[in-house]
């Protein structure tokens, strides 16, 4: 009698699609413009039928946006959606379809608030699916063979993009319309990604995803967090004005290491002293801004964003708000988030 032969099952990977270039059409491939968000999830998994050779593919859409409108509330229901299926064992990891703009602060977002250590996997483009070379196709290729590798599991939420993995914490847009536009802030890529064949360097050493202890799944709104750009004889006034708008927080990106004028260092003072919590970050590309090294963090309530940039920052005070006030508190995120 002959053996029957099971064939081995394939994993399960759920794309999420938000829109973004990737879903981007173009008037003409000779046109440098194009309208984000033209095309489904449907369209983008047709468009690449070899994932089905690396695992079961099904798609839901989320949202349909340009990156740069990105808003809490999407965030909000991606969360909560990445958490309801991760949960389940009918999912064994979910690629994320996204723009470039903002990117780098989703992933981050949801490296903070995803409860599950299967692998999360942010992909994108920096050209349309219209565009002549895209690099939409491999991108989420590969995204999909790094949701299935049994080595992604416990890095956190992740960035896969022209053949690199990045660390969502790290990862950063650096130039306007390169496809090599993305890098991490103070590290190197986390691994590379080639035809879904990867290869590791190394796992992120601060807490996330499964560690993390902020959560959002009850949650319908985000404490409002704003950001002051700083420059030369930058005033106050922008300060004072988000204190009196309701701001919760406050985000300096600041020049050098996190430093502004007399008058912005002083607004920010007194912004804390009202209760409003102030973090001090950079504009430069890299670096730490430590605590009371050229500003006494100490005496005016204030507190070192440490590696990450102000959009990051942002971020984690918004999460951090939801679980304390407390500014020595809220430090403590920065060093281990």
């Amino acid at each position: 009698m002959a053996s029957v032969v099971v064939a081995e099952a394939k994993p399960k990977v759920k794309i999420l699609a938000t829109g973004g270039t990737i879903a981007g059409a173009q008037a003409s491939t000779s046109d440098a413009g194009y309208k984000s968000g033209t095309f489904s999830v449907e369209n983008l998994i047709s468009a690449v039928p070899a994932m089905k050779e690396l695992a079961e593919v099904s798609g839901e859409q989320i949202a349909n946006i340009g990156s740069q409108t990105m808003n809490d509330a999407v965030w909000l229901k991606l969360a909560k959606r990445i958490n309801q299926l991760l949960a389940t064992p009918d999912v064994d990891g979910i690629v994320v379809t996204h723009g470039t703009d903002t990117m780098e602060e989703t992933a981050y977002f949801l490296n903070l608030v995803v409860s599950s250590d299967k692998p999360v996997v942010l992909v994108g483009s920096m050209r349309p699916a219209t565009a002549i070379s895209a690099d939409g196709p491999l991108n989420l290729f590969n995204g999909v063979g790094v949701a299935v590798d049994p080595d992604a599991r416990g890095r956190g939420v992740m960035v896969v993009i022209n053949d690199q993995i990045f660390s969502g914490r790290d990862v950063t847009k650096s130039h306007t319309t390169s496809v090599e536009t993305f890098r991490p802030l103070n590290h190197g890529p986390i691994g590379d990604a080639y035809l879904a064949k990867n290869r590791w360097y190394e796992r992120p050493a601060l807490k996330h995803t499964l560690n993390s202890e902020f959560r959002v799944d009850k949650a319908d709104t985000l404490p409002r967090v704003d950001i002051v750009y700083s420059y030369a004889n930058a005033p106050r006034d922008l300060v004072d004005a988000l204190v009196a708008a309701g701001a919760k927080g406050i985000v300096l990106a600041g020049v050098g290491d996190g430093n502004s004028t007399d008058e912005v260092i002083a607004g920010l003072s007194d912004a804390a002293k009202k209760g409003v919590v102030v973090v001090r970050s950079t504009k430069v590309g890299s670096g730490i801004v430590r605590r009371n090294v050229e500003v006494n963090d100490d005496k005016l309530g204030l507190i070192a964003a440490e590696e990450l940039n102000p959009s990051k920052a942002r971020i984690l005070l918004m999460l951090g708000l939801m679980n304390s006030s407390d500014p020595k508190k809220l430090q403590e995120f920065f060093y281990q988030y």
